[in-house]
Order: structure tokens, then sequence, then C-alpha cells
């Protein structure tokens, strides 16, 4: 886990929920969340714009996850990406103790401790763009 990604999306907790939000002050969405705190954390964020609620499909956004500094990993990580609903994919930030998300049901950014109660369906780990392989790039972007 990283603690300065951990430490910058538990700063959030509380943050008003807004569709397609990405400022704090107003509101944001699981994208919004992931972004701020990758921002607050010292990265670089490329976020999808122009998607709905509820989708099927992510694939076309998984290759923003390589142009962010997000590394696929087949445990841990932190970041993931959840299906909460068959047609609901979400985004959280894993933190000690559990997860913090945009909860559009209760209106705000919110910590989840515990086990994640939702199959996750991607893991990543954030590093810095300049340690990601060229590589690793090229078999996102795939």
């Amino acid at each position: 886990m990283n603690p300065a990604l951990a430490e910058a999306a538990l700063g959030l907790v509380g943050t008003p929920f807004r569709l397609h939000g990405r400022d704090p002050s107003i509101g944001l969405d699981c994208v919004g969340l992931v972004g701020e705190a990758m921002r607050r954390a010292g990265f670089d964020p490329s976020l999808p714009e122009g998607y709905r609620l509820r989708v099927q499909s992510v694939a076309r956004w998984l290759r923003l996850a390589a142009t962010s500094g997000l590394v696929p990993v087949a445990r841990d990580g932190d970041v993931i990406l959840l299906r909460t609903h068959p047609l609901q994919p979400h985004l959280a930030v894993i933190v000690p103790g559990g997860i913090v998300h945009a909860h559009a049901g209760l209106g705000r950014t919110t910590f989840l401790p515990g086990p994640i109660p939702w199959p996750v369906e991607r893991r990543w780990r954030a590093a810095p763009a300049e340690t990601i392989q060229t590589e690793t790039r090229r078999q996102w972007l795939r």
C-alpha cells in the first residue's frame, strides 16, 4: 500500500459526492476521488470523461490507468476496480483497515472498514511515471 496515497484518500473522507466531480470543494465521484488522492500524493493522473453511472464495460478507460502511473498487480495494490453491481464499476483506494470510496447513496466520500464486500476486478499499484517501464505501458495499451 502506498502510504502517501492512502493518507491523501483518508483526507478526502467527508467530501460531498458529485457525479463527474473533480473538485473536492464541490464534490467527487469515485473517479474524481482516485484522481484527487493521486494528485495529492504527487501523481499526475489521466481521468476518463463522458461516462455514465451504469456501464457494462470499462475497457475503453483502462488504458488511462497506465498513463496515470498505475501498474497492474495480482494482489494487494493501492487502487481497485470493484463491481458493486453487474452494471456498476466502482473505483476505491485501499487504506489501512479498509477502503476509501465515493458513496453515491450516502452522498459523500467514506471509509469502509474491513474486508471488501464486492468482487474486485482489477488491482493497481501506484508508481511514479518514471518507474513504469515502457513494456508495461505497451501491455496496457493493447
